[in-house]
């Protein structure tokens, strides 16, 4: 133990009191269902982009007290759904085009690296088997002429996976660690705007060119061929700047933020 690090009795550590242990775990327990309950009232428009966000209205609505609320709003300040104000206190963000744009684009950048690298250290067979399990779950959710807001679902949840999948690819921490950040951006998962005109004409067109370029990707690390897996992921994350783009300008459907509330967020 270094000097600088301080020093308690044993009797002490193995006497504290499981109250206290247990208002500890419960107090964590309120930030975390504090935390998500606010989240989803940001990205459900329920608390509109540059609203200041009140301590005391929350403590009333959410039915719990400050400590965990104000726990609950760094949180959310840190996955940059709020911004800390001047004089205290937060407000909802709200985000240019352009910072969603290279939101988009770090990602792209990212997930390219872990594809190149992937290819040239090679991958457990028992990941890339699961890969090819994940696409062919794909092709079977994409085989209808059109899809319902249940098949649309269905893909989210296997395209999330498919994208983590990548990471472990790649057998790095750091790698692991920095996707898992950029995909906390707001609006920069994979799947962030897949739900966006649903009901539009070209809404399963795109999910099939995307799941042509899973099935290159994949082609391309079994191969070794890192250049072309990180150019593919690079070019698979313009079909999402491509889908920002018709979101917010209304292309193909007039249900834009019926479909997804967050999109008020963004400013054109």
């Amino acid at each position: 133990m270094s000097a600088s690090s301080p020093s308690f009795p044993s009797s002490l550590a193995a006497d504290a009191p499981a109250a206290d242990v247990h208002d500890g775990a419960a107090g964590a327990l309120q930030s975390v269902r504090a935390q998500l309950r606010l989240r989803e009232m940001i990205l459900a428009g329920e608390l509109a982009g540059g609203l200041r966000i009140a301590e005391l209205a929350l403590v009333e609505r959410l039915g719990v007290s400050r400590t965990p609320i104000r726990a609950a709003l760094q949180r959310l300040e840190q996955e940059g759904l709020l911004q800390r104000l001047a004089g205290g206190g937060y407000a909802v963000r709200t985000f240019s085009e352009t910072d969603v744009s290279d939101a988009i684009a770090l990602r792209g950048t990212l997930e390219g690296l872990a594809a190149r690298l992937a290819a040239e250290r090679g991958v457990p067979a028992d990941v890339m088997a699961e890969a090819h399990c994940c696409l062919a779950d794909i092709d079977a959710t994409l085989s209808p002429p059109t899809l319902d807001d249940e098949g649309f679902g269905r893909y989210v949840e296997l395209n999330a996976h498919f994208h983590v999948l990548l990471g472990r690819m790649v057998g790095s921490d750091v790698v692991l660690r920095e996707l898992d950040r950029v995909k906390g951006l707001p609006f920069a998962s994979p799947s962030a705007f897949v739900m966006v005109q649903t009901h539009s004409a070209q809404a399963r067109d795109l999910l099939v060119v995307a799941q042509d370029q899973h099935r290159q990707l994949l082609d391309a690390i079994e191969h070794r061929e890192g250049a072309r897996a990180e150019a593919i992921m690079r070019e698979h994350s313009r079909l999402a700047q491509r889908k920002l783009r018709e979101a917010l300008s209304g292309t193909g459907s007039g249900r834009v933020h019926a479909d997804m509330p967050p999109l008020t967020l963004i400013r054109r």
